[in-house]
């Protein structure tokens, strides 16, 4: 069931290079909520801001024209994030690498909304191309969310440790591929 119509107050706008700290924030908490079991806890609760923040900061050093990040604001406040590559995959098409909605705000409609812009994002860049992600396949709610606006998985794998330092892993974590082939269907 789709979420109701977003939390009245909230403004959608392309990232700028002077939110990198804030989307490093908002990313190394939801890793925090939703990664325990698949990163270790030391990472998550020493070490994963610090990572996070020098790859945000790393993408707006130098911008890839491939890319497009969009934010989501209430009172001026980041409360969401979708950052997707175009292209990415010759047969999937985009990856959406990153979708994370502040705790407070699930349920809102922000996610809803920023999968709608991304899909947006994607079909005004390449007309043809289908939209893809990876989620953890211990994360049953993104899972459950994205199964909800249409996503079918369509593979699993390994999932890839942090900045590549198996020793950031927890056990095995696997990564689904959710995909829409269509993402106007992300459109409604």
């Amino acid at each position: 069931m789709p979420d109701p119509v977003p939390t009245a107050g909230l403004t959608y706008r392309t990232a700028r290079p002077g939110d990198a700290q804030a989307i490093a924030g908002l990313h190394a908490d939801s890793w925090r909520r939703h990664y325990r079991g698949a990163y270790t806890d030391a990472f998550l609760d020493d070490e994963a801001a610090t990572v996070l923040g020098d790859m945000w900061a790393g993408h707006f050093a130098a911008p890839d024209p491939a890319t497009r990040t969009i934010l989501a604001e209430r009172d001026g406040r980041l409360v969401g994030l979708a950052h997707t590559i175009l292209g990415r995959d010759p047969t999937w098409g985009a990856l959406l690498h990153n979708l994370h909605v502040s705790y407070d705000l699930k349920r809102q409609g922000v996610g809803t909304r920023l999968l709608a812009l991304t899909a947006r994002a994607v079909l005004d860049a390449a007309p043809a191309s289908g939209l893809y992600l990876w989620v953890l396949e211990q994360n049953a709610a993104a899972r459950a969310f994205y199964e909800a606006r249409g996503g079918s998985c369509v593979e699993h794998k390994p999932a890839g440790a942090p900045g590549g330092d198996v020793t950031r892993l927890s056990g095995r974590p696997v990564n689904l591929r959710m995909a829409w082939r269509d993402p106007s269907r992300l459109l409604a």
